[in-house]
């Protein structure tokens, strides 16, 4: 199952409290004091892993607490720190407090790491307190509590090109064609209903990552059809290609319908480079000759079927990229 959102209650580990304790040995009926300092109560971190694609795991549990640190103990030993938790999430998680919406962290890097809740600060023992007019102190501070609180994690998956179209347009046929990923590929509407990702290699040490999500539909941005929930899917992309079919009456009413769309859902994701691809060029005998959009985008034919093409787009989007 494809999860992108999921909110959780995190709560570190409250720290242990100092000990009151005094030396006491043959010879030394009266020893100074040696309460040692509680532990520090542990952390709640969460670290990005390359294996997951979904935020799946992470919410078979919906609550996350720390270990409590260990209280002080006598001949100065400070007491036992609490253990982390660590809470692995895919690259691409968006961590916000779910309370004020505040950001806490952009996961993008393998390997990352984001505290989201510390650990509580153990409390200091008796013989802290000792001063040449205080010999015996039986003061100690009490261990302060971790923090506590509900984030929420959202994951935005990592491509470099995303694919925008209407349902049927041939996305997943083209991201099959291009990668070795195997998207579900049928011959109605709505047959993806999740992110796919696939690498396209174009040659030699030379690939990037392509992303296709549910077909978009007129009125999405307002919640029609499924491919608005999953646009944040290619807010991190660096070029848009705008599949159509190209059987299509008006091409540039469709790709009008596309921007529309697309830009009510962030306006900035038509600052980044896009070309316009027309599909299917195998069932259509003579092709519009127009090389160009009325907003000066490029377009290109190809055909996922017969591969038509599709060479020479994995080039062309990589001197985009």
């Amino acid at each position: 199952m494809f999860i992108d959102y999921i909110e959780i209650h995190v709560r570190a580990g409250r720290g242990g409290n100092g000990c009151v304790s005094f030396r006491r040995e043959k010879y030394v009926p009266k020893g100074g004091p040696d309460g040692g300092d509680g532990g520090h109560g542990g952390h709640v971190i969460l670290v990005t892993d390359s294996n997951l694609h979904t935020l799946q795991d992470v919410g078979q549990h919906r609550h996350y607490h720390a270990e409590h640190g260990g209280k002080g103990l006598g001949n100065n030993q400070s007491g036992r720190r609490g253990k982390d938790v660590v809470i692995r999430v895919p690259l691409g998680t968006l961590v916000r407090d779910a309370l004020n919406h505040e950001v806490l962290g952009d996961l993008e890097e393998k390997g990352q790491k984001l505290v989201v809740a510390r650990g509580g600060t153990g409390g200091r023992g008796n013989s802290r307190f000792k001063s040449p007019t205080n010999r015996t102190p039986r003061e100690f501070e009490a261990g302060t509590e971790g923090e506590e609180r509900d984030i929420a994690l959202e994951l935005k998956v990592l491509a470099d090109v995303g694919l925008v179209g209407f349902p049927n347009a041939g996305k997943s046929t083209l991201l099959a064609t291009l990668s070795a990923a195997k998207p579900r590929i049928a011959d109605y509407p709505f047959t993806t209903l999740t992110p796919n990702l696939g690498i396209v290699k174009v040659e030699e040490y030379k690939s990037f990552v392509m992303a296709d999500i549910p077909g978009l539909i007129e009125g999405a941005h307002m919640g029609k059809g499924l491919g608005i929930q999953f646009l944040k899917h290619i807010e991190r992309t660096k070029v848009l290609v705008f599949l159509i079919d190209c059987q299509s009456e008006d091409i540039e009413k469709d790709y009008s319908i596309l921007k529309r769309e697309v830009r009510a859902f962030n306006t900035h994701l038509l600052k980044r480079r896009r070309v316009v691809v027309l599909t299917k060029s195998d069932v259509r005998p003579v092709l519009p000759k127009k090389r160009v959009m009325r907003d000066k985008t490029p377009i290109l034919h190809i055909s996922a079927v017969t591969h038509q093409g599709t060479t020479e787009l994995a080039r062309y989007l990589w001197k985009l990229l």
